[in-house]
């Protein structure tokens, strides 16, 4: 996993979200405060559970990071 998690969360964004994984890609986008150089789940779901108001489940999270993991 050499980029962060937010790098590859970014390819998921899209003008019009069709799923639940490019909503979140998008709203990571406009979060001026999301973690953009974290590799560490621990750090990333901290917090999405503290401040990802805009994720509807953490299931979601936890796809797209599965997803991370098996690229990197």
């Amino acid at each position: 996993m050499t980029k962060s998690f937010y790098h590859f969360l970014l390819k998921y964004r899209a003008l019009k979200p069709r799923d639940e994984i490019s909503e979140f890609a998008n709203a990571a986008y406009e979060d001026h405060g999301f973690p953009k150089q974290s590799k560490d789940y621990y750090e990333l779901t901290n917090y999405l559970e503290l401040n990802g108001f805009y994720l509807k489940s953490m299931s979601t999270f936890d796809h797209v990071w599965d997803l991370y993991k098996q690229e990197g």
